[in-house]
């Protein structure tokens, strides 16, 4: 990869990095799809799934879900954005 293709950490999507997150848990990875909405505190991801499919994406005592959390605040700390995820 040259200089001229190389991504940087502000070109990371958090939302798709979510959304493909989300997809390889559920039974029904057509039906995830996430919203991004800026705000005065930041960027609001809000991760939708198929009802049948919350009890994976929540997991455990909120295992899973405190995860993908975890893992797309860490994207964004790199990429200097602020976010809040939902889950819905």
């Amino acid at each position: 990869m040259d200089n001229a293709t190389k991504l940087t950490a502000r070109d990371i999507d958090i939302a798709l990095l979510l959304a493909d997150m989300a997809r390889a848990i559920v039974d029904e990875p057509d039906a995830v799809s996430v919203l991004e909405e800026e705000n005065e505190n930041g960027t609001v991801l809000t991760l939708k799934v198929a009802e049948d499919d919350m009890g994976m994406i929540i997991g455990k005592h909120g295992k899973i879900a405190r995860a993908l959390r975890t893992v797309a605040k860490a994207a964004a700390k790199v990429a200097d954005k602020k976010i809040t995820v939902e889950i819905k």
